[in-house]
This record gives structure tokens, C-alpha cells and sequence, in this order.
């Protein structure tokens, strides 16, 4: 039997008790197949956010349950799901999250080094990665040389150099001005469409989230809406 790369059912999470407590998530059902590009989108408040994190294994639904790959990652211990993320899922976040006096290439190998992977192997994955989104002529660069775009482009890098099955892109664009926001999006949707690499991106901007074949809309902790793509 064939499975969803994710899939979330009657997915619940709960802040606070008695009458203060808040569902940030009411109950959502959510399946995402490899190869699509989906946008999630929401105001503040709206879920998306939560969802995000139970996504990528960096926080646990209160009740309901996350399947990814067809295996239920609510019965995974906390080491496991630290497996999953660095093996399955790579993250881009609005901040680059780079370290700023290394080398774009050191930064892409050190995801590698906790695989206990070979510096030759190591390096060459790293190279590739770095020819992926343009930047081969920068290798040697620390990412406080280099640009915003630049340094997006690098950290994009970062997620595609471990090969992972999906990337989890969270307001990727939020520190750029509009060209390069635009430049790192069509970076993205090239990955998507040649490489076939599957992208969830957390935005709150209707021309951002055009690059997507898929729109998800959350408000109140549900979905209110799933457009375009294949369900």
C-alpha cells in the first residue's frame, strides 16, 4: 500500500487548561505527497506555525496522529525522531541560522559530520550542493562576506546537501527585499521541478506563495482551505 509522504490525522494541540486553555490546532487533517510544493499560509495565530513544527519533528501533537513515510512518528522515542530529522527533513528559516565566520562550504558539511561521514565525501556533496543554487564561486567565502540572497542561497544548500525527502522552508524570504525574494523563489520552484524535491513553505504573502502548486490555508487552528496541487 502506497502512502503520503506526511500525513496528519485529527491532529489536536492544546496550550493551557481549564478556560484558559487555547487550540492552537483543532483537529486537521493534512496529506502531502512527495514531489509537491505546498504553501501554507495563515495570519498570526492561524496554526500554520504549530503545524510547521509538528511537521518537522521539532514539537508533538497533544492528540491525533503524524505519520511520515507511513510510519507513525507519535510512537518514535525523542533519539528517533532526531534520526528522522536529520536524515528525512531539511529546514530553511528566515534567518539563515549560518554560522557567520565559517566558510559557505564548512557550513554545509557540518550537517555531514554528525552523519560521521568521510571529509572527502563530505567536501564533494558540500561542492555539489553549493553548484545547486549558483554559488560554486563562493565556496570559500564566510557568509559574512556574502549578500542576504547569498546567504539564503547557502543555507538552502545546507538543507539539500544531506538529501532529504522533504524541506520545510519557513518564511524563507522574510529578511529580503522584493528581487531577491523573487530570485531565492525561483530557486525553489526549480528545485521542485527538476530535482523533484518536495517543499513546504510557511509564508504570509500571496505573491510568495504563487511559486507553490499547492495553497493551504489555516485560521483558528483549522485548515479553511486547500487549492491547486493533487490530493
Amino acid at each position: 500500500m502506497d502512502h503520503p509522504l506526511i500525513r496528519l490525522h485529527e491532529v489536536w494541540k492544546l496550550y493551557g487548561e481549564g478556560e484558559a486553555q487555547v487550540a492552537a490546532l483543532a483537529g486537521i487533517d493534512l496529506a502531502i505527497e512527495s514531489h509537491e510544493f505546498v504553501a501554507v499560509m495563515g495570519p498570526s495565530g492561524s496554526g500554520k506555525s504549530t503545524a510547521m513544527n509538528i511537521l518537522g519533528c521539532l514539537d508533538t501533537p497533544t492528540a491525533g496522529h503524524y505519520a511520515f513515510q507511513g510510519v507513525d512518528v507519535g510512537s518514535l522515542t525523542q533519539d528517533q525522531r532526531a534520526l528522522l530529522r536529520r536524515y528525512y527533513i531539511g529546514f530553511v528559516f528566515q534567518g539563515y541560522n549560518l554560522l557567520r565566520r565559517t566558510t559557505a562550504l564548512e557550513n554545509l558539511e557540518l550537517p555531514l559530520i554528525y552523519r560521521a561521514m568521510g571529509r572527502r565525501e563530505r567536501h564533494k556533496l558540500a561542492r555539489e550542493a553549493l553548484e545547486q543554487v549558483g554559488l560554486g564561486n563562493r565556496a570559500k567565502h564566510t557568509a559574512a562576506a556574502l549578500s542576504g540572497g547569498q546567504q539564503q542561497r547557502v543555507a538552502i544548500a545546507r538543507a539539500l546537501v544531506s538529501q532529504p525527502a522533504v524541506v520545510f522552508a519557513d518564511e524563507p524570504t522574510g529578511n529580503l527585499d522584493s528581487t531577491m525574494s523573487h530570485e531565492i523563489m525561483e530557486l525553489l520552484k526549480r528545485l521542485n521541478e527538476e530535482r523533484g524535491l518536495t517543499i513546504v513553505l510557511v509564508t504570509h504573502e500571496e505573491d510568495i506563495a504563487a511559486y507553490a502548486k499547492r495553497r493551504v490555508r489555516f485560521k483558528d487552528g483549522r485548515i479553511v482551505s486547500d487549492t491547486g496541487g493533487y490530493r
